[in-house]
């Protein structure tokens, strides 16, 4: 039965996944800036500004109503989490911060080499910490060690064990790379310079064999880290079918990323990434917080569920139309527009 809660759970998870494939794509971005090599350092750095500066501060739209959702639709959840969880939900934060910071002041601070450094470097580093600490907290949400008495909302913690483990963090490293996997492939198209675009696939394919090695590390982990998610993963009749459409849709991804079929990919590595969360949402359904808040035991009244399932409709007639004119206007012409910024920026240093 399709309940209040379960349906205000739909929306968050498909945040959760929007906001990977968006906002993850950021940070994946900010990953390869940290990695830029080459005879192209200055260039690869360049388009990935291009490509992130119109859209990443619209993108953390859906981080927030994830939490807004949670603390509103599930409010002994959400003390649960930022109780036991309150050391990786300050990193992640103080990690978004730094990040949009740096980035805006590396684009407006004085164009000598030594603050673009510096600002490059605090940039990439916070832009690593912050994907890794999301998938930390998901990791210990799913991993059974925070205790809740569900009555009196007591959270039985001492914030270190929930999270320092070898299962949430092994999750973390796999959101990394799924964010650098998402990245590398988005930029293959946001430029017609074959050699940018050979960097970039050298990238993506790494990246993805990254995903391969951490999904297969976090399954093997899960089996002492995260039983619910190892039984819904391994005994579930829809499981297996699951996973091996998964991993069908993987192997075609880096065969159309090895084989330059860059459209293609930008197609399925997003599907292939909406697949892995949705059946990490499915295993462990029906838990929240694993192993004690279920999605019934923690919801708000159905007085509290309703409104906001209204509030959500009309703010989807509003958001999905504005995102679309946002990504049309400043996506739909990446060309001209990397063009314009690379002109913008050489006019900088010639004037520095």
């Amino acid at each position: 039965m399709l309940t209040l809660e379960l349906c205000v759970a739909g929306v968050m998870l498909i945040s959760l996944i929007i906001y990977v494939l968006t906002g993850g794509a950021d940070f994946g971005g900010g990953i390869w800036d940290l990695f830029a090599t080459g005879p192209r350092t200055k260039a690869q750095r360049t388009l990935i500004t291009q490509a992130i500066a119109p859209i990443w501060e619209a993108n953390h739209v859906w981080m927030i109503v994830i939490v807004v959702l949670l603390f509103v639709a599930f409010p002994v959840a959400f003390a649960a989490i930022s109780t036991a969880l309150h050391i990786p939900l300050t990193l992640m934060l103080i990690g978004i911060v730094l990040r949009g910071s740096a980035f805006v002041f590396r684009t407006y601070d004085v164009q000598s080499d030594t603050t673009h450094r510096r600002w490059s470097r605090v940039f990439a580093i916070a832009s690593v910490i912050t994907p890794v600490m999301l998938g930390v907290t998901l990791g210990a949400v799913a991993s059974g060690t925070i205790h809740v008495d569900v009555e009196s909302g007591a959270v039985d913690t001492d914030f270190i064990s929930a999270w320092f483990a070898p299962f949430p963090f092994a999750i973390g490293f796999f959101t990394l790379t799924l964010c650098a996997l998402l990245a590398a492939v988005y930029l293959t198209l946001e430029t017609d310079d074959l050699e940018l675009q050979e960097d970039f696939r050298r990238r993506a394919l790494i990246a993805a064999v990254g995903v391969g090695a951490m999904a297969g590390l976090s399954f093997i982990l899960s089996a002492d880290g995260a039983p619910t998610i190892r039984h819904g993963l391994g005994s579930a009749a829809w499981s297996i079918p699951f996973q091996v459409l998964t991993g069908t849709l993987a192997v075609w991804a880096i065969w159309t990323i090895w084989n330059r079929q860059f459209r293609l990919a930008r197609i399925l590595v997003p599907i292939q990434v909406t697949l892995i969360i949705f059946g990490w949402g499915l295993a462990q359904y029906p838990y929240l917080v694993t192993p004690n808040l279920t999605f019934s035991n923690t919801a708000a009244p159905d007085t509290v569920l309703r409104p906001v399932l209204i509030v959500l409709c009309v703010g989807i007639v509003l958001l999905v139309p504005a995102f679309w004119y946002l990504y049309a206007v400043f996506k739909g012409t990446s060309q001209q527009a990397g063009e314009a910024v690379v002109q913008v920026d050489d006019s900088k240093n010639d004037s520095a």
